[in-house]
């Protein structure tokens, strides 16, 4: 029994029987509940508690101390519990045995880099898309804490047992191509010294006057030889297609891949769009008015119906989306779909639920996460405009200052619906006050002390874990034992901020061994045993930040 999430469900059990037999003996009605436990905020209470008690006085007119007592009473030890109690106001108590914690630092050096894997997917398919910027220009940081959102909820939904696909849905239709492929045509004319003006809608920045040079350098004035809009056409696909290669060299630099980089126009050239339009039209879910093709959401509760064919016969990105959804549910057959976006599409979720409805999909199968954007400070002060361009900051530059594990943790420190702010100079500090630093710290401090053990040649293989019994090697373990239960957290919550906060705890745990139990010392079985426990904290450890994306130093 070395799995925290067996004893999890072995302390529910009993709770249920718990209550089954005080009701075959007359003491509480026959009642129906979900049964709940959690970890105590104070460790003194154990190791889980339940406020079970509490939920039942009011249908047993029971006051919840009595109900706690008896139902405490039907709760037999074991199978890692040493103890049930009971405290005010009416909680249930259950304490871990110490030979159950001295074990699982066996099982943690067994299962190695498995350990913290559960199979709650049992191979189900999951594709997540995120990031899914425009290909017109550089990505910024706002893009980039949806690709560590995303990155890591596949680490961890792969951990958890589920098939995972990672995708990039590129957009590469409609008037905001057409805008950057006019102003690169504009830009590299202008490179070449010709009179041309940059289209009011067109793209700004001094990206593209970059952009349009290296075209010039590449090409020459190839594009001028030829009509202008087959030139324009030809150049914008090249400089797009450059553009995607940019973002996707940032993402990596983030250490964010994808399995799919997806094209919107294949929906259409692939016959998708003209598929998932013939079963909303058959399903009478298809409205022509006002010179316009409109999908009838408000049939399926929305709040208005939507646009999907202008009156010029152009499909808006609405329409694109469905077409998308249609391959995503329908031809690839992924049973669970998850879209990251930012909080700017807010008003989109109602619909894309009706879409998938009229699609005859169940929308309990998508789900749309929305991150909230970020504050870039230095020190206190904000920060808004690039020092290398004057303009916008992009994820590029922040990456080069801290780094890809710094920009990782910090995306994920909060909760997706939280704003949050990144301070550019706590990122950099190499102290206890920057997260990322004192998490790291603690791996390498690991290593050193794992390091020193190589050099004194000294072997713990055969170390007695039962000899650990301080409160802190103790603590240490509870805290390791959670990891797998955190897989199974973010996992159904998909809220990966959990990550950050387990990480901390987990470092904090180790670094009070470290203070208040020496390691190597001239006690030989007391030596090996806790080398074994510093071997274990290494693989929770690296394990944890694995799933974050981030990279476990052997020194500091």
């Amino acid at each position: 029994m070395n799995s925290i999430l067996a004893i999890k469900n072995i302390i529910i059990e009993s709770l249920s029987q718990a209550m089954e037999k005080a009701r075959q003996e007359g003491q509480i009605p026959a009642l129906s509940v979900d049964i709940s436990i959690e970890h105590p905020q104070k460790t003194n209470y154990g190791d889980y508690a339940t406020s079970l008690p509490l939920r039942l006085a009011k249908a047993t007119g029971k006051r919840p101390m009595e109900l706690a007592q008896i139902l405490a009473s039907y709760i037999e030890t074991g199978s890692g519990i040493s103890k049930v109690s009971v405290a005010p106001p009416g909680f249930i108590n259950f304490t871990f045995s110490k030979e159950w914690l001295c074990s699982l630092v066996k099982t943690i050096l067994t299962e190695a880099g498995s350990y913290g894997n559960i199979n709650m997917g049992g191979g189900s398919r999951v594709q997540i898309e995120f990031v899914s910027a425009n290909p017109t220009g550089p990505i910024h940081i706002g893009h980039g804490r949806g690709a560590v959102l995303g990155s890591t909820l596949s680490n961890i939904l792969k951990a958890a047992g589920y098939y995972v696909e990672e995708e990039f849905y590129i957009n590469d239709a409609g008037s905001q191509i057409d805008a950057f492929k006019r102003t690169l045509f504009a830009r590299y004319q202008q490179a070449l010294g010709k009179d041309a003006a940059v289209p009011q809608d067109g793209y700004h920045g001094q990206y593209m006057v970059d952009l349009a040079a290296e075209m010039v350098t590449k090409y020459g004035d190839k594009y001028l030889q030829m009509p202008a809009d087959i030139a324009q056409n030809d150049l914008g696909e090249i400089g797009m297609a450059r553009m995607l290669c940019l973002i996707s060299d940032d993402l990596k630099a983030l250490k964010v891949d994808f399995d799919i980089w997806f094209s919107e126009r294949s929906l259409y050239s692939g016959g998708q769009y003209k598929t998932a339009m013939d079963i909303l039209s058959g399903n009478n879910y298809i409205a022509e008015r006002d010179n316009a093709t409109w999908f009838s959401s408000t049939l399926l509760g929305d709040s208005k119906d939507n646009v999907i064919v202008r009156s010029d016969g152009t499909p808006t990105y609405f329409a694109s989306d469905i077409a998308y959804h249609y391959n995503k549910f329908i031809e690839r057959k992924f049973d669970r779909v998850i879209n990251i976006w930012g909080a700017d599409h807010q008003g989109h979720v109602s619909r894309m639920k009706a879409m998938v409805s009229a699609l005859g999909i169940n929308p309990e199968r998508l789900t749309t996460l929305l991150f909230q954007m970020i504050t870039l400070k230095r020190g206190g002060e904000l920060v808004r405009l690039s020092k290398r361009t004057g303009e916008i900051i992009s994820l590029r530059e922040v990456i080069e200052e801290v780094g890809a594990d710094a920009c990782r943790f910090f995306f994920l420190a909060r909760s997706t619906e939280s704003q949050m702010d990144f301070d550019l100079e706590l990122a950099k500090k190499e102290s206890a006050e920057n997260p990322v630093y004192y998490v790291q710290y603690a791996h390498a401090r690991i290593c050193s002390i794992l390091h020193l053990a190589e050099e004194k040649q000294l072997d713990y293989s055969t170390g007695d874990t039962d000899l650990l019994g301080e409160e802190a090697e103790l603590e240490l373990i509870r805290k390791m034992a959670e990891l797998p239960e955190i897989v199974e957290t973010v996992s159904r919550t998909l809220e990966p901020h959990h990550l950050t906060y387990y990480a901390q705890e987990l470092a904090n745990a180790f670094h009070q061994f470290y203070k208040d139990c020496r390691v190597i010392s001239d006690n030989a079985e007391l030596t090996c045993a806790r080398l074994k426990l510093v071997d274990a904290s290494r693989i929770v450890l690296a394990r944890t930040l694995h799933l974050m994306g981030m990279t476990s130093p052997e020194s500091m």
